[in-house]
């Protein structure tokens, strides 16, 4: 978890926005996080495509966070990266939906979220290899351009 700068809030209200940066040429990634919904107490859950250069993601870069290797979510000034990321959408969740109910039963426990994420990231690695889509590299790693 890395200390940024503070989030923006919802002009006219208290809420906060909640962000979540993700891979949007993953079907599995992207599928996932357009079915995850949070409490409306919480905030408003903004997605964000890792392919789109800006703040946010130069935030990301200068923490040293591989997105090619993990999601990250902002919330109140910390980013969560990873399964750390998952977990706190899974405690985030709205209780209203069937899918976010079964979220947070999978991934509501930091461990069963450390040790499914590598999982499920290598099953997306696979799965954008067999795509043929191109790595994001925000840290300028060099040969990693293809999965």
């Amino acid at each position: 978890m890395v200390t940024l700068a503070p989030l923006n809030t919802i002009p006219g209200t208290s809420m906060q926005k909640i962000y979540l940066v993700y891979d949007t040429e993953c079907p599995a990634c992207d599928h996932y996080c357009r079915l995850v919904r949070i409490r409306e107490s919480v905030g408003e859950l903004v997605l964000v495509d890792a392919r789109e250069p800006g703040r946010l993601m130069d935030e990301i870069t200068a923490a040293g966070l591989d997105i090619d290797q993990g999601m990250v979510l902002k919330l109140d000034h910390q980013l969560y990266y990873g399964a750390d990321a998952i977990h706190m959408l899974a405690l985030l969740g709205s209780p209203s939906w069937v899918f976010n109910r079964f979220n947070r039963w999978l991934f509501g426990s930091r461990h069963l979220s450390r040790v499914l994420y590598p999982l499920l990231r290598a099953c997306r690695n696979l799965l954008l290899k067999l795509l043929r889509k191109t790595r994001i590299n925000n840290l300028g790693l060099t040969g990693r351009d293809r999965f």
